[in-house]
């Protein structure tokens, strides 16, 4: 069976101060998006699921869905701060969602197959859902507690214009994830990569740290440990209203407990994005250079 890719594109509407915006940076208007559902297709995904706010279904539908038709079926399911477990209710003065974690939760209805999560707007390349497709395929029938990440090498990920936030593993002498901890400074200094750490120093670390750029493979079972550690922490920050429920959250209690395994892939791909407004006609100028060099048509869709 061939896995599904998941993307997260909830946030999107007021991120891009709506869908009107969403931002062309290929030669015919492509968007980041575009290429990941591209490279998803020769990767060997078989459906694409999204998950949006309800709220701009038809402009999406419109916009977005239309363009994926005849070349991958697609799907759309809706994350919403109400959508709780029974007995739980959103605490008065909330209005963001519950974080990456709960935007997954809503996939449960529609994914029965091992399935992969990326953000709608992050660059990951070829390289990295070649790789995630490999593996996903691979596993075998009913598969459970078997996941994986595609750990970027740092080096590869920063932006000229400042510093940015990555969660950097830590791997066993299997590959299999031990740790993710979220650096919230990283950048290049005098050469070398490096963050701040808690007591403000800076901190080099090697080119080829693998970090987390939100790029996940699971199998369905998932949304049950999901579920599950979603009530413990509604317990827990009931009263917390700008608490977010993320991916690693979970993972990393799914290590501890030794439930589940997470292999490390490593990926020769660039990740890039808009970080900062400066960073866009860096991407745009990345992106041409990767239809001049041949690894992308001049049109994807």
């Amino acid at each position: 069976m061939k896995p599904t890719l998941f993307v997260l594109a909830a946030g999107m509407g007021s991120r891009y101060g709506g869908l009107k915006q969403l931002d062309g940076v290929g030669p015919n208007g492509e968007t980041i998006m575009d290429y990941s559902i591209f490279d998803a297709i020769r990767g060997g995904f078989g459906k694409i699921v999204f998950v949006i706010r309800k709220d701009f279904e038809e402009d999406f539908r419109q916009k977005i869905l239309s363009k994926y038709q005849g070349h991958i079926p697609t799907e759309l399911v809706f994350q919403s701060i109400d959508a709780l477990p029974e007995g739980f209710t959103c605490p008065e003065g909330r209005t963001k969602p519950w974080g990456t974690n709960h935007a997954v939760m809503m996939g449960k209805s529609v994914i029965k197959e091992p399935f992969a999560v990326i953000n709608a707007d992050d660059f990951y390349g070829k390289d990295s859902f070649a790789q995630l497709g490999k593996f996903l395929s691979e596993l075998p029938e009913n598969s459970k507690n078997t996941y994986t990440m595609v750990g970027f090498r740092v080096g590869n990920t920063l932006s000229e214009s400042g510093t940015v936030a990555r969660g950097v593993c830590s791997t066993d002498e299997k590959n299999h994830l031990t740790t993710v901890v979220e650096r919230t400074e990283v950048m290049r200094i005098d050469g070398k990569v490096s963050y701040k750490d808690e007591n403000g120093t800076w901190v080099s670390i090697d080119e080829n740290t693998p970090v987390s750029m939100n790029m996940w493979g699971f199998t369905p079972d998932y949304f049950a440990h999901s579920d599950k550690a979603f009530v413990d922490f509604l317990k827990e920050n009931s009263g917390n209203i700008k608490a977010e429920y993320y991916i690693p959250l979970v993972v990393n209690n799914l290590i501890n407990s030794h439930t589940a395994t997470v292999e490390v892939l490593d990926t020769t791909s660039s990740w890039f994005g808009v970080t900062y407004a400066d960073d866009r006609q860096g991407v745009v100028d990345k992106i041409q250079a990767l239809v001049a060099q041949g690894e992308y048509p001049e049109k994807l869709f």
